[in-house]
């Protein structure tokens, strides 16, 4: 099987393929503090629970996948790839990698991989014209274009962010869970905090979102507007731009770039 590694900011997403299917998943925090042998350790007892690997590390793992928008994790990560996967084929993105997605910025190198890397997997899933909204530690927003190319996007606070921003600054305010509120019109407090947070972050969704369909295709409706992050199910029933949900976006296009770069070779 495949194993996929997804480091955010705030979580990093596991995922284990068996072909194109995805079979198990983990949510871990991401502690740029943790090395590789604190990784390894973590790795095996995540996996050591699934019934179709072996309880060695490394059993039942033909390969091995990686982006990382955190560079000490993937520093520790590329060391736990060499001391306890020496034998499995592994693919950590970075410049040189091959992905098959032009980067249609000013400076390539500074697109985040994992943005590449969401790119791909819908220009491969839906085809292009395209939009990524990413619902993590910042909510992005990506444009791909008809020929499959990353040609920009849109980067905003994410929506924990904002909440307990507003949490620490507001004298009267205090944290909050983000869930959502009986009305639009809080009755209290809390209530207003969250659909502020909630509503709120629904109309940027489609501001933004609009006004970058406008200028990726013609006709707007042909943009195909993806949905993918932690936080995402939060805004489906809010959004009115919002076509498809892929929780696991960065995987499968993890599993592609593999494919790209082991598999063919």
């Amino acid at each position: 099987m495949l194993l996929t590694i997804d480091v955010g900011n705030t979580h990093t997403v596991l995922g284990l393929f068996d072909g194109e299917e995805i079979v198990e998943h983990w949510r871990i925090s991401t502690d740029p503090r943790r090395t590789a042998d604190e990784l390894a350790v973590l790795l095996q007892g995540l996996m050591g629970m699934h019934p179709l690997l072996g309880e060695e590390l490394g059993d039942g793992i033909h390969g091995i996948a990686v982006c990382s928008t955190v560079p000490s994790v993937l520093h520790e990560l590329r060391e736990v790839t060499r001391r306890y996967y020496g034998d499995v084929p592994s693919v950590l993105v970075e410049p040189g990698v091959k992905t098959g997605v032009p980067v249609l910025m000013d400076n390539p190198k500074e697109v985040g991989a994992d943005r590449i890397i969401n790119a791909l997997a819908a220009a491969e899933l839906y085809g292009g014209p395209a939009v990524v909204v990413d619902f993590g530690t910042a909510t992005t927003f990506d444009a791909v274009s008809e020929r499959g190319e990353y040609v920009g996007g849109v980067i905003a606070p994410g929506i924990e962010i904002s909440t307990e921003a507003l949490g620490v600054r507001g004298a009267q305010l205090r944290k909050i869970e983000l869930a959502r509120p009986r009305a639009v019109i809080g009755k209290n407090t809390v209530e207003a905090m969250q659909s502020g947070i909630l509503y709120g972050f629904a109309g940027q969704v489609d501001g933004v979102v609009n006004r970058m369909a406008a200028e990726l295709a013609d006709d707007p409706d042909e943009v195909t507007v993806i949905a993918t992050g932690g936080l995402a199910p939060m805004m489906l029933a809010d959004s009115s731009v919002i076509d498809e949900h892929e929780p696991w976006l960065t995987l499968i296009g993890l599993r592609l770039v593999y494919e790209r770069n082991v598999s063919t070779t």
